[in-house]
């Protein structure tokens, strides 16, 4: 799959460098990596504003669709609207769907439908692919 915005690895290595990522934040973000539950930066906050792509900068959720789901990673309701593209993940002997970046297509996580109404989804998101901007 193609994106918008396209790098080497050694470039994408420096983005994240430059932004002070998280020490995994390259594995996840371009290999699909996951982070452990419960060590993200962003499992317990709850401050006002927007989670963005690591990488790209691209507007992902408003916090105010961010709730805890008890899963030991930050998890949202509702994503921007064309912010995230789905892809069906059929590693580890199952069927899940992983979400990534429509901008460069940066692993973001997977999306459930085990989330709170009205949407029913739970977007469970490594915070190493994260950037949180205060409001």
């Amino acid at each position: 799959m193609t994106y918008p915005i396209q790098k080497t690895d050694a470039e994408w290595q420096a983005v994240l460098k430059e932004k002070h990522a998280e020490p995994g934040a390259f594995d996840v973000t371009r290999h699909a990596s996951t982070e452990r539950p419960f060590t993200g930066k962003y499992a317990k906050q709850w401050a006002d504003g927007s989670y963005h792509c690591i990488c790209c900068d691209n507007k992902l959720f408003d916090a105010d669709t961010k709730f805890d789901a008890h899963c030991g990673w930050p998890s949202f309701s509702l994503a921007v609207p064309g912010a995230i593209t789905e892809i069906t993940d059929h590693s580890l002997g199952m069927r899940r769907v992983e979400t990534v970046c429509s901008q460069c297509g940066a692993h973001l996580g997977h999306v459930f439908d085990d989330g709170p109404t009205p949407t029913g989804l739970r977007y469970c998101m490594n915070s190493a692919s994260l950037n949180f901007s205060p409001s």
